[in-house]
């Protein structure tokens, strides 16, 4: 005779613990109410039983899903990428499921996705915009359920809220910094023009030449590519030799160092390289390269919260979140910054 297993219930997890079933709800969904070792009993239990929500009768009994739509372009960028990584992270510790839905740039229906995403049942939606091709995923599901767009760049859509990363932040940052090195020029090699990040950091560059009253120049990239910036550095040595190279991200700087070594140029002492994102591996390369680090874990968990603001799951919706401060991180591939 063939025997089945059981999924654990509420009740099996109350019998362990030695609680009652209503003890063991409000561990689940109210855990700062319940005593502390009442709670390590019942946490206990439910390692130990490997208890599970049934999210569907939970949608049935409360009218919620317990799930959180994340829609993305579906790029391996490593910006985006992290930024659904630290999503998803927060909504799993926040005690969400997460349906992940790619909207690739090809993509010409963004209502159809948008609907499905909609249909599946999600509480509330985070779109990680990074690009003006993401405008229409946004405008797709904006008005049924709450929505937070985590971008550098509010997309104009009604009821919608931004989250993101201050970028133009952290071009002035690596501008002033090589002010302080002594540099009196640098040349950005800028991101795509239809990125919103891409806009940001030239916008911060550019604020930064003024104030820094440094000379400067921007060349346009139309990837995030080292060739990328293999080629335009390749280019740039035809005519002049930069004082200091500002990359767009980490992968195009990748790209300046093989072309100034190839050039037989030294690195800082020739011409320094400052990349962004921090991506992994940044600091092995020869020499280390001076970058600014994002904070995606952080600007994951700000926008889920704000998220379950709006959606009524915390203390009232509050006002949009200003943009998090990234960070630079400064390694030896460009000068020291002059005392005096």
């Amino acid at each position: 005779m063939s025997s089945t297993t059981r999924r654990p219930s509420m009740g099996d997890v109350a019998a362990r613990a030695g609680v009652s079933y209503q003890t063991v709800s409000r561990v689940l969904n109210e855990p700062a109410i319940v005593r502390p070792d009442t709670r390590d009993r019942v946490l206990a239990a439910i390692t130990e039983l490997g208890y599970t929500r049934n999210r569907a009768a939970r949608a049935l009994k409360t009218s919620r899903s317990s799930l959180i739509g994340v829609l993305t372009d579906g790029s391996s960028l490593f910006g985006p990428a992290e930024t659904t990584t630290a999503v998803e992270t927060a909504a799993r510790e926040a005690g969400y499921a997460v349906m992940l839905t790619s909207m690739p740039p090809e993509t010409a229906d963004a209502q159809e996705i948008g609907a499905a995403l909609i249909g599946s049942g999600a509480d509330g939606i985070l779109v990680i915009a990074a690009h003006d091709g993401m405008a229409p995923a946004v405008a797709a599901v904006s008005g049924s359920v709450p929505v937070v767009a985590i971008s550098a760049q509010s997309p104009h859509e009604a009821g919608v809220d931004v989250v993101g990363i201050d970028q133009a932040h952290g071009a002035r940052e690596i501008v002033e910094h090589l002010r302080r090195t002594g540099a009196r020029s640098a040349v950005h090699l800028a991101g795509p023009e239809g990125w919103f990040d891409a806009r940001a950091r030239r916008t911060g560059f550019e604020e930064a030449l003024e104030r820094q009253a440094m000379d400067g120049e921007v060349v346009r990239s139309a990837d995030w590519t080292p060739r990328s910036g293999y080629e335009l550095t390749t280019r740039l040595l035809r005519s002049s030799r930069p004082e200091a190279i500002f990359a767009a991200n980490d992968m195009m700087a990748i790209g300046v160092i093989r072309a100034l070594h190839e050039h037989g140029l030294r690195i800082p002492e020739d011409v320094a390289v400052v990349g962004f994102d921090n991506t992994l591996g940044a600091e092995f390369l020869i020499p280390p390269l001076t970058t600014v680090s994002q904070p995606f874990a952080e600007v994951g968990r700000v926008a889920l919260g704000h998220l379950l603001g709006l959606m009524g799951e915390a203390d009232g919706e509050g006002a949009c979140p200003s943009p998090l401060l990234p960070r630079l991180v400064v390694r030896r591939s460009t000068r020291p910054e002059r005392t005096h």
